[in-house]
C-alpha cells in the first residue's frame, strides 16, 4: 500500500510540473590520486576510460563550494553505466575516515554486477583488495525478496566501499543474466545509508521524480557479515528513475549509533560521493529541490564555460541525511581526453 501511495504521488508531481529528471547519469566520488584510482578501476574492475580533463575557475568554485578549486575528472564506463572520479589538485580535502562503519550515515557504495561470484572473488583476492566483508555472502531462502543474491563488500585504494553482486534467476534485470564475460557487467545501483525511510522517499520522489522499485527487510548472520555490522537489521528500499542505476536506501533498524556526516564536509573531502541526475531544465529542478528543503552546496544553478563534463548547467545539493545530489542539464556528451 505504501509503495502504491508513493507511485501515485510521484505520478501526480510529474503531471503537475513536468518530469524533473530523465535518468541517473552517473555516480561520482572524490579520490586522492586519480592515476592510482584509474589503475585500480580500469585494471582490476574492468572499467573503460571515456574522458579525462582538468578545470578550474569561478564556475567550478561556485558549483562545488570549494574556493580555489582545480580539479581533474575522469569519466569511466562499465557496461551501460558511468562512474566519475575527481581529484582535487587544490585544495586537498580530508582523508576517508578509516574507522567508517557500514551503518554510518556517510556510507555509500556502488554495486557492481558479476555473473560469476566465485571467479570474481578469486580475481579480487589475486589483486589484494581490502576486504570489508569477510567473504561473499549468499542471502537466505527465508527472505523471498533477497533469497539467492550473493554479495561481497570491499574497498578501493582510498577506502571507499564497493560491492560486487550476483543475481539468481528471477531477480535483478534480465541483462544481468546469461553472461559470463566480461567478469564485471555494470553498475546495478548505488546504496546510501539513511535515517528516515519516509523522508528520503519523499525527497527523491517529489524533488527528482524517482519511483519505488522494491522493499525488503534484511537481517541475520549473512547480512551482518556482508555489512560487517554485528546485529544488523536493515529496511531496504530501491528507487529508480526512467533509466540508469538505481538508488538503494539502507535504513538501519539496528544497531543504533550510526554517525552523521563529518561536520563541515566538502566535495574535496574523500568521504564525498554524489549521484548525478540528468534534467531537461536545471532551474525548475532546483526550485523543486528548494521546495524539499535541500541544503545547497552550489551557489545556485551554475553555468559551465564549456560542455567537457557532458553538461552546461548544474546544481549540487544535499539530501536529508547529507548525501550529495547533482542535477545537470543534459547535453550531448562531449568526451575530452587528457593529453
Amino acid at each position: 500500500m505504501l509503495r502504491r501511495i508513493f507511485l501515485i504521488l510521484t505520478a501526480s508531481v510529474l503531471t503537475a510540473g513536468g518530469r524533473p529528471v530523465t535518468a541517473v547519469d552517473s555516480i561520482g566520488m572524490t579520490v586522492s590520486n586519480l592515476d592510482r584510482s584509474l589503475e585500480f578501476y580500469l585494471q582490476v574492475l574492468g572499467f573503460e576510460k571515456v574522458s579525462d580533463f582538468e578545470t578550474h575557475g569561478d564556475a567550478i568554485e561556485h558549483a562545488t563550494g570549494v574556493f580555489g578549486a582545480r580539479i581533474r575528472t575522469a569519466r569511466l564506463r562499465l557496461g551501460a553505466e558511468f562512474l566519475e572520479l575527481t581529484e582535487y589538485l587544490t585544495p586537498h580535502g580530508r582523508a576517508f575516515p578509516d574507522d567508517s562503519r557500514g551503518n554510518d550515515l556517510w556510507f555509500q557504495h556502488i554495486a557492481i554486477v558479476t555473473g560469476d561470484m566465485d571467479r570474481a572473488y578469486r580475481h579480487l583476492r589475486a589483486h589484494n583488495v581490502r576486504h570489508a566483508s569477510p567473504a561473499p555472502q549468499s542471502l537466505p531462502a527465508w527472505n523471498p525478496t533477497a533469497a539467492g543474491i550473493q554479495a561481497f563488500y570491499f574497498r578501493d585504494p582510498d577506502g571507499h566501499f564497493l560491492e560486487i553482486i550476483s543475481f539468481p534467476d528471477g531477480k535483478g534485470e534480465a541483462r544481468w543474466h546469461g553472461k559470463s564475460e566480461p567478469l564485471f557487467l555494470g553498475i546495478d545501483h548505488t546504496a546510501i545509508v539513511i535515517s528516515d525511510m519516509e523522508a528520503s522517499t519523499k525527497f527523491y520522489s517529489e524533488a527528482l521524480g524517482m519511483h519505488v522499485a522494491g522493499d525488503s527487510e534484511n537481517h541475520g548472520p549473512e547480512q551482518e557479515r556482508l555489512n560487517n555490522v554485528f546485529g544488523a537489521r536493515l529496511r531496504i528500499r530501491g528507487m529508480r528513475a526512467d533509466s540508469g542505476p538505481g538508488v538503494e536506501f539502507l535504513q538501519y533498524l539496528a544497531p543504533s549509533g550510526g554517525r552523521p556526516f563529518p561536520a563541515g564536509s566538502m566535495p574535496n573531502d574523500l568521504v564525498h560521493w554524489h549521484t548525478r541526475f540528468r534534467t531537461g531544465e536545471a532551474a525548475s529542478t532546483a526550485e523543486r529541490l528548494r521546495d524539499q528543503k535541500a541544503a545547497f552546496v552550489s551557489s545556485g544553478v551554475v553555468e559551465m564555460p564549456d560542455a567537457r563534463a557532458g553538461f552546461r548547467k548544474s546544481v549540487l545539493v544535499r539530501d536529508p541525511d547529507g548525501h550529495a545530489v547533482m542535477v545537470a542539464e543534459e547535453v550531448m556528451f562531449e568526451p575530452h581526453r587528457r593529453k
